[in-house]
This record gives structure tokens, sequence and C-alpha cells, in this order.
């Protein structure tokens, strides 16, 4: 049946992806809901939030103020905030309250500015009292790298406006977030996979790496896609600075538990980058025939003939009934749609799915 789940709890939401993008860069983070979408953010689908601190703030959205579209309210709790945080910029997040009443951000983000700069001391210089306000058009309904994706697109286009001498050896991350890694270390393990030393600065964006850095994008000699949220960015990078990229996931292999996998049949289930990069390990393992499944974004330039979007619980009981696999990678959570299957099950966690890490 369409949209049955039996099994699956609700994966992460694009809201989500969008926060988990800006969490690090020193911004205020404004989700627009009644409070609801922040607590799911703060509770189930950003792990950092328990171990390291960031303005995220529920707008606290009421009925009438959906209803009668009060933004002017929202505006000045905002700027109440900012002036008592001091943050880089700010972020208003959609939910699907704002999605449903036809919320225009753009007018939101002019409305926003305009309130700070009158704010501002006209003594003061005007420049370094502007506050940037990012707006990500997220509506709750779509999946987390939909919400990453635009996120990246709205902090590049905001804040990589310089074009910067390009430095040998500076290595830009685009993808690295705890969905995507399932781990608050995966900016470090992804460094420490591409390199580091005198020679080599990697710079993963939003997780380890921040503002300035992304600032600097521009003097980045190339960019690595870990995720196919980053894709997007990574293309505009290339259009706007000339910014080489290249798509993979450095240290797949670590992730390949010991075995004999030579003439197997597997089946990967995982965000696509990751799956496409194991799929390439296996292949020099010996295995025979290697197929990469995904329940959210499938770049169809990064597929494969026989690789599978999926979207119901049914179709991806039937794949693994009736693909003949040896070798299963697959979220635990996964387990109870593969009843019957006789083959090798190797752990293969994803935060977006399961809520669990791999630190």
């Amino acid at each position: 049946m369409k949209g049955l789940r039996k099994y699956l709890s609700p994966f992460a939401p694009d809201q989500s992806g969008a926060s988990g993008v800006l969490y690090e860069l020193g911004g205020i983070l404004v989700i627009c809901d009644a409070g609801g979408c922040t607590g799911n953010v703060c509770g189930f689908d950003e792990p950092r939030w328990f171990t390291q601190k960031s303005a995220v703030f529920s707008a606290g959205l009421r009925d009438m103020d959906a209803i009668l579209g009060r933004d002017d309210r929202l505006v000045e709790k905002l700027m109440e905030a900012s002036g008592k945080l001091h943050p880089a910029f700010a972020a208003i997040i959609g939910t699907p309250v704002p999605a449903v009443i036809g919320t225009d951000y753009r007018a939101l983000k002019r409305m926003a500015e305009k309130r700070w700069e009158k704010k501002s001391l006209p003594e003061k210089n005007m420049a370094e009292e502007l506050l940037p306000v990012l707006t990500v058009d997220t509506n709750g309904m779509d999946l987390y790298d939909k919400g990453e994706e635009k996120a990246y697109m709205a902090l590049f286009q905001t804040f990589a406006a310089e074009k910067f001498p390009v430095e040998p050896g500076r290595i830009g991350v685009i993808g690295a977030t705890p969905l995507n890694t399932s781990s608050t270390e995966g900016g470090g393990k992804l460094a420490r996979a591409l390199g580091t030393g005198q020679e080599r600065k990697v710079c993963c964006y939003g997780m380890g790496a921040g503002l300035e850095e992304v600032r600097r994008a521009s003097a980045a000699e190339e960019n690595w896609v870990v995720a196919p949220s980053g894709l997007k960015a990574a293309r505009y990078l290339e259009e706007t600075f000339g910014t080489p990229y290249r798509i993979g996931y450095p240290g797949a292999e670590n992730l390949i538990p010991a075995g004999d996998y030579r003439g197997k049949r597997i089946l990967i289930l995982h965000q696509q980058v990751l799956a496409n990069a194991l799929r390439l390990c296996l292949r020099r393992m010996g295995a025979a025939d290697v197929t990469a499944a995904g329940w959210f974004m499938m770049v169809p330039e990064l597929m494969e003939g026989g690789d599978v979007s999926l979207s119901e619980e049914d179709a991806f009981e039937e794949l693994v009934r009736e693909g003949g696999y040896d070798v299963v990678f697959a979220d635990r959570a996964f387990l109870p749609g593969m009843k019957g299957f006789q083959g090798q099950v190797v752990p293969l966690t994803h935060f977006a799915v399961s809520g669990r890490l791999v630190d």
C-alpha cells in the first residue's frame, strides 16, 4: 500500500537537513514553526545538540500568527534575539506551516534586513551592523537531503561572494553532516582520509570548518562532494569561481568488515555517494555484482544499470526477496523488511534512518 509504514520510522525531514548544514556556523537558526519541528530537530535529528551549542530557536507560531501571516512578529523576535546574541547571520528555515500559508521568503528576508538596518545606530559603520539573513524554503514534506541542498546553496550564494587566489592543497568538502556520515566526528574522519599536514588543508564546510572558510570557498584547489546534497553547490562554485570538484567518499573502505566478497552479489542501501564508493571498493575485492539502492536523492548520472530508487517498504522487501543477493549492506532499521533473507547482512548505519551513530 502506497505510503504505508509497518516498521520504518519517519526519516529525517528537510528542515532537519537545513539545520544540520548551518548548525556550527555561528548564526541564529529560526525554525518557522509552533515548536514541534524544532523539538524534532533538537531531540532526534541533530546529535551535536547534546555536546555542542548552537542558537536554534522556534518561531513559536500560534494559530492566528499563521492564519494572518504575521511576519512582523517573527522579525521582531529575531531582532530581539540577535541584539542579545550578536550572531554572524540569521537563517529562517521553513516547515509545513509556512508552506501551507504560502510564505514569501524573499519578502521575509527583505523585511528582516530592512528592520535590522533601521535598528542600527547611524553613527556606527553600517557595513558592520547589517545582519545577513538566509531563508531556506523547506516544507517538512521532503527528506533531509533536499533541505541540505537548499541550505548549502543559500550559504555559498550569500557568503562565498569574493574571488580569492587559489591555495594549493586547500580542499573543500561539501555534504559532510551527521545525517550523511552518521557521526558527530564525520568531518574529522573525512579530513584524515583526504590527508592532513602542511601540504593539505581540508575544510569540511559546516562540520569543522566555520563561516570564514565558507567565505574563502573560492580559494579551494578542488572540492569533494561526499553526498548528493552537496552536488548542486559544488556545481555552483565551479560555475562561479572555476573550482573543480570530485564525487566520492574518502575512507569508505574502512566501513567494509573483513570477509570474502569474491563472486558475491551485493546490495548497498545508503546515501548514493557513499553507496557508490563502497561499490568501487567491493569490486576491487572481487564482488561479482553490486547494486546501490536508496530512499533519498538518487542523481541519475551517478546511477548504474540496476540501481534502485526506493519509496515504499513493499518495494524494498521485494528487492531483497527477488534480487538474489548474497550480502546486503544496510542500517539495522531495515532488518524487519528482510525476513527470510538467507544471506549475510552487514550493518551500515545511516543516522537519518535510525537515529544511530557510529561514534
